[in-house]
């Protein structure tokens, strides 16, 4: 990131959280006119499981993450809204390693290769700047690795819960003179909740640092993933779910549906300071192979491409960034360029095994972006902000099944945007900010929505890319040194907004539906006494809507002007207090979300629910040992409910059932070499 850049003294906060996503320089959240949380690492993993972003991301305001549990899927990861569609992965939401994309360059990310057990910090954008990240960016997560500890340090970690779910984990790091390095690697193994959900993963995340002389660095990051077979329990009708929210359909033990990841990434940052400015250089590369057994055959021809799907990846970019501050000017620019070639087959699912080819392509995705950002300080109260960001997004495909029935169906299209940004910030006085913003986003397709049309084979490349207009007003205060209290009103009306049309037997097709609304206000607190009582809470309010009627299902299906976008809850509400005192610690968390609209023409909602969790832990330290265990106990209500949809499914089946009452206890013991 860029160089620190140190506060006014007037208005210096020493309890004030600093952000870095908003400007891509570290700054205090009050002198930034944008939506950013940060969750700090103790959060991230005291007395939790350190399995994926659901135990974390709930306490920010405007986000929504919906547990499928179900690792074959990823998270449902949604910002204002956006992302609320996806049908596996994170969709809509630019995530971000240690400076390195988790996001593809057509906007489909996943947020399994986050190691929480390692993390420094997490950082959650919303609002106009996060599309100054690029393609698909309704918000921003970013992630960094912790460096390692001054004195050499090992940790060894164990989890065990309930449905035969545990982890285990190990990371070691230190620092040797000119050199910083960590690394983390674990195991997680459950048999789910639900038949057939029963899922391995093995994940390494490791960083090192060598400072080259006082005013360079050169960091390296290293990422791998192991996830073989996960298997895949699907979603169950409204029926199913009531009956046994634990059975799964038939066609999932049929055609044995699961998919198995591997990927291997690595990344390298080298930090110059150049003059009065910070110059940084970043190159990564990657590869990820995927294969996924659907519920179906998939052999009928020209309208299906196999029950199998075989993709086989090369993904890698690099990104050049400048900073500089001009007397009361800041000034940062960048160029980042990302590709992505992956060659898809599809094949016959003959019940579990692969049969018969039935598709075979190769697909390319190339983005070049540049962006510039300035911050413009009038005086100790007044501050303008603006930035603006170039995109150009090409999708191609070079078809190699060619038959009689099945004509060439190569070809690419090319999508553009310019986003700019701009934003005021009042400092009403040291402790209060004001601020108000404007900005465009964009969002392509991804070759998930492209991979169908209504007629035919091939890639759908009528589908077009959707436009947003996003504006936000908001405070910032801290009451008494005692409370942080960020609350923010926001609008956004988004053009040719992709939906689904038709989505049934593994083809889900897309198409552009007229313009939606998205209208809300999120309101984050937490204390800041210090004392043994700590406190937070998060509540979003959402109204999000289609402003015209369209038609779904091949013309068969009207969906009426006004219907509330599917997978969008209207409101959503998270508390939680901590109590810590003497190598004893404790917290109690709720969160309450209203019902969520399960397809288009909303025929049908997944229901509000309340669920509340605790957790207890004991701390022992020594000289240079320390030990920590704890247990917890999820869904104390031992209720059912749907903690995930899946929106639009053509089959009915939309729910995706969360554990009743459930224990975990787990141990963590680190020692200094």
């Amino acid at each position: 990131m860029l160089a620190a850049l140190a506060p006014c003294a007037a208005f210096a906060q020493q309890d004030d959280a600093v952000v870095v996503t908003a400007t891509r320089a570290p700054q205090p959240s009050l002198q930034v006119p944008a939506s950013v949380d940060r969750i700090e690492g103790d959060e991230i993993r005291e007395g939790r499981p350190q399995v994926n972003l659901s135990e974390s991301l709930g306490r920010v305001p405007g986000i929504v993450v919906q547990n499928r549990q179900n690792y074959a899927q990823d998270l449902q990861i949604s910002s204002r809204g956006f992302g609320a569609r996806s049908t596996f992965g994170v969709r809509g939401i630019r995530l971000i390693a240690d400076g390195i994309p988790a996001t593809m360059p057509d906007g489909q990310g996943q947020a399994a290769t986050f190691s929480l057990s390692s993390a420094e910090r997490i950082e959650v954008l919303r609002g106009p700047f996060s599309a100054l990240y690029g393609n698909a960016s309704g918000g921003v997560i970013a992630i960094e690795t912790r460096d390692g500890p001054e004195i050499p340090t090992g940790e060894a970690s164990l989890l065990a819960g309930s449905y035969d779910t545990w982890r285990a984990g190990l990371l070691f790091g230190g620092q040797w003179d000119a050199l910083n390095a960590i690394g983390d690697v674990s195991r997680f193994h459950t048999n789910g909740y639900r038949e057939h959900s029963a899922a391995v993963r093995d994940h390494l995340n490791a960083k090192l640092r060598y400072r080259l002389s006082p005013d360079t660095s050169l960091t390296l990051i290293a990422n791998s993933l192991r996830q073989p077979d996960t298997q895949d329990p699907l979603g169950l009708s409204r029926e199913d779910f009531e009956e046994d929210p634990r059975q799964v359909v038939g066609g999932a033990l049929l055609f044995d549906t699961r998919k198995t990841v591997e990927q291997d990434q690595a990344g390298t940052t080298l930090s110059h300071r150049l003059g009065g400015g910070r110059l940084e250089a970043t190159l990564y590369g990657g590869e990820r192979f995927v294969e996924q057994f659907l519920a179906f055959r998939g052999a009928t021809p020209l309208l299906s491409a196999g029950g199998v799907v075989n993709l086989d990846r090369n993904y890698g970019g690099g990104a050049l960034r400048y900073s500089t501050e001009l007397g009361s000017v800041r000034l940062s620019a960048g160029l980042e360029h990302e590709r992505m070639e992956e060659r898809r087959r599809g094949f016959v699912n003959e019940f579990g095994v692969a049969g018969a080819l039935r598709r075979d392509e190769d697909n390319a995705v190339r983005s070049t972006d540049l962006y510039a950002q300035a911050e413009w300080r009038l005086d100790e109260r007044w501050s303008l902000h603006g930035g603006v960001r170039h995109s150009r997004v090409r999708f191609t495909s070079d078809d190699h099944f060619i038959t009689a029935d099945n004509p060439d169906d190569s070809g690419e299209r090319d999508f553009r945007a310019t986003t700019p940004v701009v934003g005021v910030l009042y400092r009403a006085s040291p402790r209060l900010s004001l601020y108000g913003n404007l900005g465009r986003g964009f969002e392509t397709p991804t070759f998930v929505e492209l991979a169908y049309r209504t007629a035919g084979s091939g890639l759908n490349f009528d589908l077009d890319a959707s436009r947003s207009r996003h504006a936000e007003v908001g405070l910032k205060a801290i009451v008494a040194s005692a409370l942080r209290v960020n609350a923010a009103l926001f609008d956004i009306v988004t053009s040719d907004e992709i939906v689904v049309d038709v989505n049934t037997l593994g083809r889900a097709i897309f198409k552009n539906a007229g313009h939606t609304d998205r209208r809300g206000f999120e309101l984050g607190a937490e204390t800041l006494l210090g004392g043994a009582w700590e406190a937070r809470a998060a509540w979003t309010y959402l109204e999000a809507t289609f402003r015209e009627s369209f038609v779904s299902q091949g013309g068969a299906l009207t969906v009426p002007a006004g219907s509330r976008l599917p997978g969008v809850p209207r409101s959503q509400l998270y508390g939680e207090l901590r109590y810590r005192r003497s190598g004893f610690f404790a917290q109690l968390e709720g969160l309450l979300r209203s019902r969520v609209a399960v397809n288009d023409q909303n025929s049908e909602f997944a229901d509000a629910f309340a669920v509340f969790n605790a957790m207890a832990g004991l701390v022992q330290e020594g000289g240079r040992w320390r030990v920590t265990q704890f247990v917890r106990i999820d869904n104390l209500a031992d209720r059912d409910y749907a903690g995930s949809v899946i929106v639009n499914d053509g089959n009915g089946r939309y729910y995706e059932p969360s554990p009743r009452r459930n224990m975990t206890v787990g141990i963590q013991a680190s020692l200094q070499f």
